[in-house]
C-alpha cells in the first residue's frame, strides 16, 4: 500500500526524476513484502469453522459437533467421529477440528443425547448399556447422523467416511455391517463386534480396524472370531495390531482411569492416526 511514499518496512521520497538506484531498490523491496504480506494473510484467513448442529433420531433430541475449513469450495469428502462411551465430549471434537485442518468436512456424532456427556466410568457405562444390547438403536441412531452428513452442501455424499474410539469404533464398525453409504470405516481401540454372517453381503465400506495388543478389554478369542468371520467375505478388511498399545491408546487422559489394560500411548496414537491418514487417500481415491 503506498501512501506518501511510504510503504510497509520504509518511506522513499516520491522525487521520480531525482529517485536513486537505492532508492528504487528499496521501493520494490517494500511493494515485495507487502505481496508477500498479503499472500501470508490470506492463507491464515483460512480458518476452521465450528458449530452446533441440532439433529434428531425419533423423540431424542441430538446435537452434533461441526468443523470445516470455510476457505474450500465446493463438495467435499467428510467424516463422521463417533465418541467413546463418555459421550460427545472435548477429545471427539477435537478430532473432528484435526480433520478439518486436513481438508474434511467433520461431524462429530452424538449418540446418546443433547448434553449427555460424563467423566464417571459408572454413568458412561449406562449411558452406553442401552447400544450394547441393542444392535437396531446403535445402527439407527448412527445413520441419523449419516443422514445430516450427506445432505450438507458442502459434502460430497459418495465420499463419507466413519471413524470411532472405544464403543464408537463399535459403532462404526455396526455402520459399516448395515450396509450405510460409507466408503470406509476406521474403529480405534473398538471391541471388536462379529459380523453377522447375514449382513455380510451387503457391506459397502473398506475397514480398518486399529487394535492394541494389550488391551485387556478385548479377549484373544473376541479377536479371533472377528478375522474368522470377515475371512469368509470378500469385504476389503485389514487389522493393525500395535504392540505394548492398550485400550483407549488415542486419549492421553486415559491414564488418569488407573484401570488395568487401559492407557495412552503417544508413539501408538501418532501412527494410528498415520495408517488413518493412508486409509483415507485409499477410500477417497485422492486427498482433498
Amino acid at each position: 500500500m503506498y501512501q506518501s511514499g511510504c510503504f510497509r518496512g520504509g518511506c522513499v521520497r516520491p522525487n521520480a526524476a531525482g529517485r536513486s538506484a537505492a532508492a528504487r531498490t528499496a521501493v520494490l523491496r517494500g511493494a515485495l513484502s507487502v505481496l508477500v504480506g498479503l499472500a501470508a494473510t490470506s492463507i491464515a484467513g483460512a480458518k476452521i469453522v465450528t458449530e452446533a448442529v441440532p439433529y434428531r433420531h425419533g423423540e431424542v433430541e441430538l446435537e452434533g459437533f461441526l468443523a470445516y475449513d470455510d476457505s474450500r469450495t465446493g463438495r467435499q469428502p467428510a467424516v463422521l467421529v463417533v465418541h467413546e462411551w463418555w459421550g460427545l465430549n472435548d477429545f471427539a471434537k477435537d478430532k473432528a477440528r484435526a480433520l478439518a485442518e486436513l481438508g474434511y468436512v467433520a461431524f462429530a456424532v452424538d449418540m446418546y443425547g443433547r448434553g449427555k456427556v460424563t467423566s464417571d466410568p459408572n454413568e458412561a457405562m449406562k449411558l452406553a448399556s442401552p447400544f450394547r444390547t441393542d444392535t437396531t438403536l446403535t445402527r439407527d441412531r448412527a445413520r441419523a447422523a449419516l443422514d445430516v452428513v450427506a445432505a450438507m452442501e458442502r459434502v460430497d455424499p459418495q465420499r463419507i467416511v466413519a471413524i470411532g474410539f472405544c464403543f464408537g469404533g463399535t459403532v462404526v464398525l455396526q455402520m459399516a455391517y448395515a450396509g450405510y453409504d460409507l466408503v470406509g470405516v476406521v474403529s480405534f481401540h473398538g471391541s471388536l463386534p462379529v459380523l453377522p454372517e447375514a449382513d455380510a453381503k451387503g457391506v459397502k465400506a473398506r475397514l480398518l480396524v486399529l487394535h492394541g495388543a494389550a488391551d485387556s478389554t478385548v479377549p484373544d478369542e473376541r479377536v479371533a472370531a472377528f478375522q474368522a468371520a470377515l475371512r469368509k467375505t470378500t469385504i476389503d478388511w485389514r487389522l493393525i495390531t500395535y504392540g505394548g498399545a492398550k485400550h483407549a491408546f488415542m486419549n492421553p487422559d486415559a491414564d488418569k482411569l488407573g484401570f488395568e489394560g487401559v492407557g495412552y500411548d503417544a508413539r501408538t496414537a501418532r501412527r494410528a492416526w498415520q495408517d488413518m491418514r493412508t486409509f483415507f487417500g485409499e477410500v477417497f481415491e485422492a486427498r482433498p
